[in-house]
C-alpha cells in the first residue's frame, strides 16, 4: 500500500495524509457494526471507541479519549470530545466536554455539557441547555433554557424552562444542593 510512504513536507500534504488517516478510523468503525450516515463528513479521533448499532449521523466530531455505547444516536452536528457515552443515549446537535452520559440518557437539540457533567441514567436535558461541573441524579428532567452549574441534583427533580443556578456570591463558587424529587418551575 503505498499510502503507508507517503511524506509530509507541506500543509497540502499533511492535510492528504490526514484524510487517507481519517477515512481508514470511519471503514473499521463502519466493518465493525457503526453507522456512519454521511461518512465523509464525519470526525473520529484514532483513540475513539464506539458501541456496535451506534448511529452517527452528519457533521458529528468524536475527539480525543471518547467512548459511544451500543445502540447510540449522535448528531447532527454534536461534538463530543473526551468523554463518555453510555448505552442507548442520544445526543442531538450539542457539545459534550469532559462528560459522562451513564445509560438512556438524551441531550439536546443545542445543548452544552462542559467539563465536569454527569449524567445518570435516564436523564433528560433538553434543547438549549448547559450544564457545568454538576451530577444530575437517575431521572431528572432539565426540558430546555436553563443553567445547572457547580450542582447536585437529586433523582427524579424535575427542572423547569429558565431554571439557572445562581451560585456565586463575587467571590467565591458554592454548591447548589437540590434534592430528589424537587420540582422548579
Amino acid at each position: 500500500d503505498t499510502d503507508n510512504i507517503l511524506g509530509v513536507n507541506t500543509r497540502l500534504q499533511l492535510a492528504q495524509v490526514e484524510a487517507k488517516l481519517r477515512q481508514r478510523i470511519r471503514e473499521h468503525w463502519m466493518l465493525a457494526g457503526v453507522t456512519l450516515l454521511d461518512p465523509a463528513s464525519v470526525f473520529i479521533d484514532a483513540d475513539v471507541t464506539i458501541g456496535r448499532d451506534t448511529v452517527i449521523l452528519p457533521n458529528t466530531m468524536l475527539l480525543g479519549q471518547s467512548h459511544i455505547g451500543e445502540e447510540c444516536e449522535v448528531g447532527p452536528g454534536s461534538v463530543v470530545r473526551d468523554s463518555t457515552v453510555g448505552h442507548r443515549c442520544r445526543v442531538t446537535a450539542s457539545v459534550l466536554e469532559e462528560s459522562v452520559l451513564e445509560g438512556e440518557v438524551t441531550v439536546g437539540p443545542f445543548s452544552h455539557l462542559r467539563p465536569g457533567s454527569h449524567l445518570e441514567s435516564e436523564v433528560h436535558v433538553g434543547n438549549f441547555t448547559e450544564v457545568k461541573n454538576s451530577r444530575l441524579a437517575t431521572g431528572v428532567a432539565m426540558g430546555h433554557f436553563g443553567y445547572v452549574g457547580d450542582a447536585s441534583v437529586g433523582a427524579g427533580a424535575n427542572l423547569g424552562a429558565g431554571m439557572v443556578t445562581c451560585n456565586y456570591d463575587g467571590r467565591e463558587k458554592h454548591r447548589t444542593v437540590i434534592e430528589a424529587g424537587a420540582f422548579i418551575g
